[in-house]
């Protein structure tokens, strides 16, 4: 198990464990390894401010691929009635987004 995911009490694979809490410098990495997955592009991992569809052409679509990852990374499903589109101003909106959802 990596200190990242140790540190945020995840296991590798497998999501959130039992009322762990989220380390912010975890989700930010998460982010940006899933950014860079969707976007076919290394990012910086702990960079949180990159804005999401100016500085790096997020489009509608790439937003759900984006999503559908962190679901299955993360282990947590979002309440897409809570999604507005403050939360994808920056990889660290987003981030405090994932937290609040967590």
């Amino acid at each position: 198990m990596s200190d990242l995911t140790q540190g945020a009490g995840l296991t590798q694979g497998a999501g959130l464990t039992q009322g762990a809490g989220l380390d912010r410098a975890v989700v930010v990495t998460r982010i940006n390894d899933s950014l860079g997955e969707v976007l076919k592009r290394e990012l910086e991992p702990g960079d949180d401010s990159p804005r999401l569809f100016d500085d790096l052409g997020l489009d509608s679509t790439s937003v759900l691929e984006l999503l559908m990852r962190l679901e299955d990374e993360l282990g947590i499903e979002f309440d897409t009635d809570s999604l507005e589109q403050r939360h994808f101003e920056t990889v660290g909106t987003l981030a405090d987004y994932v937290i609040e959802q967590a």
